[in-house]
């Protein structure tokens, strides 16, 4: 499978997600330039951070972090809508590992019992193929050796897409469409919600307000690999 992978990028060479710059030996999915200057946060370290303070102005969250902070026209804006819309799932998958290391190695997220992606609707999943926040949740758990939930927190209402919405209308737009299938296996614990990028906070809030209204001895912290930059 190596050999018939090294003939195949002989003739299509890989391009780097964030700048489209072509691939080297030794490079796996970014470039060493894009990572060596990813817009990284300081969140895995830092227990007070912004995106803690805005998620609170919502829900009870204990730790919040995200890898990553990218403006509007960023080439990493690009490299998640690549693993979100076309199929690039690996991307996800260095993500979720590249997140995880950042929080094992900040320390700040091992009181967590469990890890939890934020889930597709069946419909959406079947369209697509797989759940990008589950690649990253799973990169997540290895790190922090955690066990990973997937089929216990379910999303039973395909909504419209948040893209083009503004902060209110994608509250509005995410209230109760999430369902907690077994609350008993999340009472008491302190669960980490993760997801691939968040823009207002409303979709993994609407996770969390979920879990806590049926699980509501449960603890909520969140981790994201990248967030907007306003936040």
């Amino acid at each position: 499978m190596g050999l018939l992978a090294d003939i195949f990028h002989l003739f299509v060479p890989r391009r780097c997600p964030a700048c489209g710059g072509y691939l080297i030996e030794g490079e796996r999915t970014f470039c060493t330039l894009c990572r060596t200057n990813a817009p990284l946060t300081t969140h895995p370290t830092e227990a007070l951070n912004p995106l803690l303070e805005h998620l609170r102005n919502e829900i009870p969250v204990e730790r919040a972090a995200a890898l990553i902070s990218f403006p509007r026209g960023s080439g990493w804006r690009k490299a998640v809508h690549e693993f979100k819309y076309s199929g690039s799932w690996r991307i996800a998958v260095e993500c979720g590992e590249w997140l995880g290391e950042a929080l094992a190695e900040g320390g700040l997220f091992y009181g967590v019992d469990v890890v939890v992606p934020v889930p597709l609707h069946r419909r959406k999943l079947l369209r697509r193929g797989y759940n990008q926040a589950e690649y990253i949740a799973e990169g997540v758990a290895r790190a922090l050796e955690r066990p990973c939930s997937t089929d216990n927190l379910v999303r039973n209402t395909n909504n419209p897409s948040q893209a083009l919405k503004h902060t209110d209308e994608r509250w509005e737009n995410v209230e109760g469409i999430f369902t907690l299938l077994r609350p008993e296996e999340f009472d008491g614990k302190h669960i980490l919600l993760v997801d691939d990028v968040i823009t207002s906070g409303a979709t993994i809030g609407s996770c969390a307000t979920e879990i806590l209204r049926t699980a509501p001895n449960a603890k909520i912290s969140i981790a994201t690999f990248a967030t907007a930059h306003h936040i």
